[in-house]
This record gives structure tokens, sequence and C-alpha cells, in this order.
């Protein structure tokens, strides 16, 4: 494996910018996701490059049968990944996710990516106890959690100057589905969270090989696309890889987030941070790659746009033509 040097240190304020936002008093707040006058579906008449007629490059996406089978799409080299780096993390609530401070031992390059990243973060996306809450969907299905690992391209000192190159990021997008058992190497993470219950709360973290957090026996399998962040302001300069193999947690690991994080300060009013994901968006021109090992994904298991209600509405002219 060739060896990439990652020493560059990234300040932090261009990684708190793309893991963390400013949250203030709710009313006031400068997006959230389950209130009407912040929500996602609102955060464009604050972040005009939030509003879906600007660019095409918008994520999450649902990922189904309209895909392409891209057979130069290898193994990403994770440099760094297998082995405990020295020092701290940190692991902190910023008011809208759990957010792990990796330090600056970590990369990924290859694998199609256009460059070398170096690897800062990764926070996670939940539901609540009535619905799932990853960002991504396969074929309409949302699975219990997503957690993504982010990584700038190392030709730039800061998030500010890769804000400006249209794969300035890379993003590692896992889902977390639920088992029947603990996850011990998940464990290192949700055992702390209660320490982060709070908005601007902080615990710091002994470091552990990051491997242990990926779907390990399947890494050959993903998808790619070019995208946006997922949280404001929505810059559509991301190279997104999500694997199609989920790593397996258990209930009581994924309920340590949806149940037990607040995106309010300790002292104000206790609010569960819950179904922090934006809207799936559509994929317009955009191709989406599978990489050589992966499962294409069939047209055939496409979700019904049809809801429940709409399938009895439908049903309706039926029945009363039937009736005596």
């Amino acid at each position: 494996m060739q060896e990439v040097s990652v020493s560059q240190h990234i300040p932090p304020k261009a990684v708190s910018a793309v893991g963390s936002v400013r949250l203030k008093d709710p009313s006031k707040a400068d997006f959230c996701y389950d209130r009407y006058y912040c929500s996602s579906y609102s955060w464009g008449e604050k972040f005009p490059a939030c509003h879906p007629v600007n660019g095409i490059h918008h994520s999450p996406i649902n990922l189904d049968g309209n895909m392409t089978r891209n057979k130069s799409l290898e193994e990403i080299h994770l440099i760094g990944f297998d082995k405990a780096p020295p020092g701290q993390w940190k692991l902190r609530n910023t008011g809208y996710s759990v957010v792990l401070d990796l330090g600056s031992n970590l990369a990924v390059h290859g694998g199609g990516l256009p460059g070398t990243y170096r690897t800062v973060q990764l926070h996670f996306h939940w539901g609540d106890s009535t619905m799932n809450g990853s960002e991504h969907t396969v074929n309409g299905r949302r699975y219990p959690m997503e957690m993504h690992i982010v990584s700038i391209k190392s030709i730039y000192q800061n998030l500010t100057e890769a804000m400006h190159d249209p794969s300035g990021l890379a993003v590692l997008g896992v889902f977390i589905d639920v088992g029947d058992l603990d996850n011990e190497n998940f464990t290192v993470i949700s055992n702390l969270v209660p320490s982060v219950a709070y908005k601007g709360k902080s615990v710091a973290m002994k470091p552990f090989p990051l491997l242990n957090l990926l779907p390990a026996q399947n890494m050959s399998r993903f998808y790619r696309y070019h995208g946006s962040l997922t949280t404001p302001p929505c810059s559509q300069i991301v190279m997104w890889t999500v694997y199609e193999v989920p790593i397996y947690v258990s209930q009581q690991q994924i309920d340590a987030f949806a149940a037990g994080i607040y995106y309010s300060e300790e002292g104000a009013n206790k609010t569960l941070l819950q179904r922090n994901f934006r809207h799936i968006h559509e994929t317009f021109t955009r191709e989406v790659y599978a990489s050589r090992d992966a499962t294409l994904v069939s047209i055939l298991a496409v979700a019904s746009p049809c809801s429940t209600v709409d399938l009895v509405l439908l049903a309706l002219p039926l029945l009363i033509s039937c009736l005596p």
C-alpha cells in the first residue's frame, strides 16, 4: 500500500464548520430538522445554496436501480484506520449531531477518489422510536442510523479552500442496522453518549482503530456519486461513498442517541434531538455508480410511490361498483 503523509493539521475552525452548527434559541435557530420554521424544506430561505433549484447535486439521495456498474471502482485505501493513533479524540454534542473529532493521522485515497483526503471527523444521523433515521435510502428503505466519515482534500489547508472545489470533500457513508447483541466496537462511543447529552458538552476519549466501525469484510462494495453537504450551507462539493453492507448494533445502542441526546443546552428546556436527517433529493442527470463488487439494486424492487392511503382511495371506485 502506498504510504501517504497526513501530517498537516486542519485548523479546528475548518473541522467544526463541517461537523457542527451554532444553534441558539430554538425559535431563532439557523436550521433544525423537525420544526416548520427551520426544517430541511425551509433551509433555502436562510441558506440559498440549500434550495433544490440551486444546482442538481444535492444530498442525500435514494439509491435504486438507476445506477451503473463501474468496474474500475475498487476498494478505497484507508490510511491509519487499522490502528489506534496517538493522542486523544473528542466526542461532542453540536446541537445537531454527535461528532467525533479524529485528529490528523488518518486519510483516504484510491477507489476512484480524485486525490488524497485527510480524515477529520465522523458524525451520526438517527430517527426516533417510530422512524428510522439514515439520510440515504435504498429502494426507499431508511436504515435506523447512518454514520458519515468526513475527509478534506489534502491539497487544501482548510475547509474554506476546499469549498471552491466540486470534489473538495470525500464522505464515507455507513448504514447502521439493528442486531441482536451490542456491538463491542461501537460500545466505546455509545457508552460515552450520556456524557455529551446536552449541546456544547464534550468528552475526551482514547483513540481506537477506526476500521472497527466499518463493514470490514465488505469494503469493496459501495456506491459513488457527486453530491453535497447534508447540512447548511449544503455546498455541492462532496464525493460520496455509501457502503452497501451495514454494520450492526443493538437497539439499546441506537436508543443512546435517539432517546438520550438533546439539542438544548443543560439547564434549558429538555428537547430531544431526533430525526436529524435531510429529506431525499432527486438525482436528475447525475450518474450513480456501483463499485466492482457491489450489488446492483434491482429496478423491480423499487418501492411504489403510492402510500397506503393512496391505494385505498384508488380502490374505492372498484369497491363501490361491487356493492349491491
